[in-house]
Parts: C-alpha cells; sequence; structure tokens
C-alpha cells in the first residue's frame, strides 16, 4: 500500500492499540477481558502492521520463526504453572491451595499466577493469529 495517510495513521495507532491489549492481558483476572482478547487485540495490531507496510517489513517485525517460539512458550508458561500447581497441590492450575499468594481483591498483584496464565494466553492468542494470517497469505504452494 502506498498510501502515506494511512500508513502515517497506522504508525500512530498501533502503539496506543499494543498498549491497549497489554492493558487488557494485564488486568484480565480483575475486569473483563484477559489473555484472549488482549491477543487479540496485539495480535490484530501486528496483521494491520504487515497488511499497511507489505509483508517483508512484517516479517521483520514479527518473523514466523519468532511466533513459533512464542506460541511454544506461551503454552509452556501455562503447562509449567498448571504442573506447579499438581506437585504443590495435587491438582492442575491450583492456585490458592498451592500456597500462591492472593493479594488484596481488585489489585493487579491479586488473584496468585492468574495474571500469568493471562500474559501466556495473550502471547499464544497473538502469535497464533500472526502465525495463521502468514500462512493464509502465504505465496508459496505447498
Amino acid at each position: 500500500m502506498n498510501d502515506i495517510i494511512i500508513k502515517n495513521i497506522t504508525r500512530i495507532v498501533i502503539p496506543f492499540a499494543q498498549a491497549y491489549g497489554i492493558f487488557i492481558i494485564l488486568n484480565g483476572h480483575i475486569s473483563p477481558g484477559g489473555g484472549f482478547a488482549g491477543g487479540a487485540i496485539i495480535g490484530t495490531s501486528l496483521i494491520l502492521y504487515t497488511l499497511v507496510f507489505g509483508r517483508e517489513k512484517g516479517k521483520k517485525k514479527f518473523s514466523h520463526k519468532m511466533s513459533e517460539i512464542a506460541e511454544s512458550g506461551g503454552i509452556m508458561i501455562f503447562v509449567l504453572i498448571g504442573v506447579i500447581g499438581i506437585i504443590m497441590a495435587g491438582s492442575f492450575l491450583a492456585n490458592q491451595s498451592a500456597g500462591f499468594p492472593q493479594g488484596e481483591l481488585g489489585n493487579i498483584l491479586s488473584g496468585g499466577f492468574i495474571p500469568i496464565l493471562m500474559i501466556a494466553i495473550g502471547i499464544k492468542v497473538a502469535s497464533t493469529m500472526i502465525s495463521l494470517f502468514n500462512i493464509l497469505i502465504d505465496e508459496e504452494k505447498v
């Protein structure tokens, strides 16, 4: 796309969209939203970047290899926390019974390890969206 207005607006909007996605992820355990919604916002902002600036610049921002690592890392964090719950309390994703500090209700550091799970889900959703987008627009035939 060669429209300078769209490129400039995209440069302005993307940081705000990504900051909002991070906000949604971090506040997912105390307000509506969470890892899926925030990850979808972040993934969509990176897809927008690729659509406006082209496939090559999009690959430089978030390559397919980096997307694969992020997808695997997000799910590994989730499973690791689940296994910690099994080891400490006897059930997958045990939170309070595993001894994780709960904090004060309504604070960002409340909820034990749930905020960490939201971050892992956000990483997984954003990277999966980008991977699916890249696969769908890939010009090479397998």
